[in-house]
């Protein structure tokens, strides 16, 4: 079945390549090519020699094959949604909403590259104009996270075309088919050859301390953990390669004691489930008023107990498992230890008894404030519940942790849903919702959550160099 999906790419014999797993089965679904060290050499020499060519090419063309693409996305949804529900275990709902939200990224992007504007103005003495143009920063080395395989490659491959970079993309060892997948795609809707590159290895280290050290790349981008964006920061300053970073979240979900709980509980639903919880900008702590505390867990309780667990591949499942048995043991640990700081577990709370990497939706409450739950990202369906006196007090709690990518907000007064609002320190916030991603939204954290951002006006300048030509006519 995989190999009409993946075209030329189905590579690699077992003495070169890896296996990529089916996580509801913890079963091998495919083997993939690892590459070494030629194999970099080569794509950044061709996305070198492509770099020009493309660069030059008009605007408009850029649009329309992005465009293409964009339709091409919607036209494949099923099969690219079963991909993913295989590769990385999500429900199939979400992997058809992933497809949908990765295809606009290309049709925004379509919109914005021929919207790259200098400008013209007199210089305060009056003796010369300030021109000042934008252009491509070059040959992209785009760093790919497993848990959106889809949105996220769309995300940094749709502003470095429209900005006239090429790439090279690596995609996470447990999610390389998706990338694998889009290229082909790009391909078909009229990227030529040489533009864009996808390289799989399970040896990331490797790959990237070498790619980086290539100096025809110019721009790193990356999604993934703060402490591997630390590490590759660092690596990047040696040439003093452009970086954009999205890293890690500790995201707050604030629920004050006028909030509605009817409306809090469905978007805790969504911020803390979607994609089973393994977000970044997955709701991590519930920061909930005393006031309302106990009938908040009550009802998020009795929502996620009633969730139906199974493959991602079937259409009932509604909590798929984790993408590998790394994630569930480290899940169930951090509630072992949470309920034993004395947090009340209401369900859920240790792995399921099958094949696969499952485990079920939990929520405790109760959870202490120094309690690895709260203070670190966890990546999965658990909920846990910290109770706040007050506003001052949820948002001095929200703000404690080093990071700042996501936060969100229930109350029953705008007003005062605003006023906390201003006050997180985090890049964006939901007010009295549970979604907040969007293609046209600028998308990044403050702290140690990244630099830059993706999507909105502000992705394609990521990708861009200003340069200022002094005139005198």
């Amino acid at each position: 079945m995989l190999g009409p999906m993946l075209g030329k790419h189905t590579p690699a014999t077992p003495d070169e390549g890896f296996a990529v797993l089916d996580p509801s089965t913890g079963e091998p679904i495919a083997d993939v090519a690892r590459v070494g060290p030629a194999a970099v050499d080569r794509a950044i020499d061709e996305a070198s020699e492509a770099l020009p060519s493309w660069s030059a090419t008009a605007p408009r063309v850029r649009a329309e094959i992005l465009r293409s693409a964009h339709e091409l996305m919607l036209a494949e949804l099923e099969p690219l949604a079963l991909l993913m529900s295989l590769e990385m275990g999500k429900t199939r709902a979400d992997a058809r909403a992933e497809v949908r939200y990765a295809a606009e990224f290309f049709r925004w992007f379509s919109e914005e590259a021929v919207r790259i504007c200098g400008e013209l103005r007199t210089a305060p003495g009056g003796a010369n104009r300030i021109l000042t143009v934008h252009r491509p920063v070059g040959v992209a080395l785009l760093l790919t996270p497993w848990n959106f395989p889809a949105a996220m490659a769309a995300r940094k491959l749709a502003p470095a075309l429209a900005a006239g970079c090429t790439a090279v993309l690596k995609p996470a060892e447990d999610t390389p088919l998706t990338a694998i997948y889009l290229a082909g795609l790009l391909g078909r809707a009229g990227v030529p050859d040489g533009v864009v590159h996808v390289l799989t290895t399970d040896r990331p280290g490797e790959f990237v301390e070498h790619a980086l050290a290539d100096p025809r790349i110019r721009k790193l981008s990356f999604t993934g953990s703060t402490g591997i964006g630390r590490l590759l920061l660092r690596q990047a300053a040696d040439r003093i390669v452009n970086t954009s970073l999205e890293l890690g979240g500790n995201a707050p979900f604030i629920v004050l004691d006028d909030a509605d709980l009817d409306d809090a509980v469905d978007g805790a639903m969504f911020a803390k489930m979607r994609n089973g919880g393994q977000a970044c900008t997955a709701a991590n702590r519930f920061l909930v008023h005393g006031a309302v505390a106990d009938e908040f867990a009550d009802r998020l309780a009795a929502r996620m107990a009633g969730l139906i667990v199974g493959a991602g591949t079937d259409e009932e499942t509604q909590l798929g498992p984790m993408v590998n048995a790394r994630r569930q043991d480290d899940l169930a640990a951090r509630v072992d230890a949470a309920v034993g700081e004395g947090a009340k577990l209401h369900t859920g709370g240790a792995p399921l008894d099958r094949p696969g990497f499952f485990y079920p939706a939990t929520v405790l409450s109760h959870v202490d404030r120094g309690s690895v739950l709260s203070t670190d990202e966890t990546f999965g369906p658990v909920a846990p519940i910290i109770e706040v006196a007050d506003d001052d007090d949820a948002v001095a709690l929200a703000n404690s942790s080093e990071y700042g990518l996501a936060a969100y907000v229930y109350s029953g007064s705008l007003g005062r849903a605003l006023a906390v609002a201003e006050r997180l320190q985090s890049g964006m916030v939901g007010v009295n919702r549970g979604a907040i991603s969007d293609p046209a939204a600028p998308f990044g954290g403050m702290k140690q959550s990244g630099i830059g951002r993706e999507g909105g006006f502000e992705g394609i300048h990521e990708f861009l160099e200003i340069s200022y030509l002094a005139v005198d006519w």
